[in-house]
């Protein structure tokens, strides 16, 4: 049983969400795909921070997927099965022209093991607690696939290893089964293969539903430095599966822009990388690039179009940066800076195509991440296409 203080705390923070932004700025950027010409703002909207659901805490939500037929959301969270175990939500989120007007979860699902038990967490169980990040439904096969990070800890008093993976469920959250992970994506205790906390988190179908891609968030060792201020040359991976066989049919190289801006103080953390991609058909991409510098409030995140046609199978070339062989990697347009907005744009990690609008127009629907932290914010951005 809740307390009253504790019903009334919940009844006010549901009055919350429906404050949302009436920002409408139509972004001309100079290289837009042709096929998208812009991007304008239709409003944003907040959940309340500890807001709980179903005797659950929501927060941490990093993927969103929107199934036109039912007009459900699908919403993953990454809390590791700390707060809650591994769970994702289902939720109705009604949009117009003038931005959200409503947002309402409908259910909670908690994700299985292949022994059909709850996830543990870290303390529990470090070796198969997951890192929930992305996450994607299937109408044909009425499946869910989602990705988990793994874990790679490597110092003087342990070392857990443990895979990423992407992973097929029902809508109840039932395993189904699990993808075949190339080897050269497998933890390793050497600085070899993925780096912590940067590896599945983008995960979109494509080709009618028959194949996914899933991108690396950045750099495996081996392929060369993480993003910096100026241009390192830095490449991370895109790797393509088949849906039939689990198996990736290739693997692509995808060059991660700069750094922004400096940490505060200087040498402190800062990174970019991939958070979520989206197909748009035509073996091309939507991307986000997710960079955050300590000292900055926010994040700073930009939209690209990203177009794999051409691009070089990268599956046989174990190191990008020792190869001699040439290859060729995905060219990217910039679609949309978010800091061009003239708002408080937090950990955008998720994006999905929206409700069509009745001006025919596609919507966009971004969601932050809030890392259950006080100051930051479970943002959604709505965007409509033009």
């Amino acid at each position: 049983m809740y307390s009253s203080t504790l019903r009334a705390l919940q009844l006010y923070c549901s009055m919350l969400l429906v404050a949302f932004c009436l920002i409408t700025t139509t972004l001309a950027q100079q290289q837009t795909d042709p096929n998208i010409k812009g991007l304008k703002l239709l409003g944003q909207y907040i959940i309340p921070l500890n807001f709980v659901y179903n005797n659950t805490v929501v927060g941490g939500l990093s993927g969103i997927d929107y199934d036109t037929s039912s007009k459900l959301y699908y919403i993953i969270s990454d809390d590791r099965s700390d707060k809650n175990p591994a769970r994702f939500y289902v939720a109705k989120i009604f949009c117009t022209q003038n931005g959200i007007d409503s947002f309402h979860f409908v259910d909670v699902k908690t994700m299985l093991q292949s022994n059909g038990k709850v996830y543990p967490n870290g303390k529990q169980d470090p070796y198969h607690t997951p890192d929930p990040e992305a996450m994607r439904y299937d109408p044909i096969s009425k499946k869910l696939v989602w990705s988990s990070e793994g874990e790679r800890i490597v110092n003087a008093n342990d070392t857990v290893l443990e895979d990423p993976t992407v992973i097929s469920v029902t809508p109840n959250g039932n395993f189904i089964d699990s993808f075949i992970i190339p080897d050269n994506l497998k933890m390793q205790a050497i600085e070899k293969g993925p780096r912590q906390n940067a590896v599945f988190e983008g995960l979109t179908f494509a080709d009618n539903y028959k194949t996914v891609f899933v991108s690396v968030e950045e750099p495996l060792y081996e392929d060369g430095p993480r993003a910096d201020l100026t241009d390192n040359n830095t490449y991370t991976r895109i790797l393509k599966f088949d849906m039939d066989s689990k198996k990736t049919i290739a693997q692509y190289a995808y060059k991660i822009s700069p750094i922004p801006f400096p940490a505060n103080p200087a040498g402190a953390f800062k990174m970019n990388g991939i958070p979520d991609i989206l197909t748009i058909g035509d073996n091309k991409l939507l991307l986000i690039e997710r960079s955050y510098s300590t000292g900055r409030l926010g994040c700073s995140i930009r939209l690209f179009t990203v177009d794999l046609n051409g691009v070089t199978d990268i599956s046989h070339i174990p190191s990008l940066t020792k190869t001699v062989k040439p290859f060729i990697p995905a060219t990217k347009k910039l679609l949309l800076d978010m800091g061009s907005l003239g708002i408080y744009i937090d950990n955008i990690e998720g994006v999905t195509f929206g409700p069509t609008l009745p001006n025919g127009h596609k919507t966009l629907l971004f969601i932050a991440d809030n890392n259950f932290n006080p100051f930051q914010k479970t943002q959604l951005l709505l965007f409509e296409v033009d």
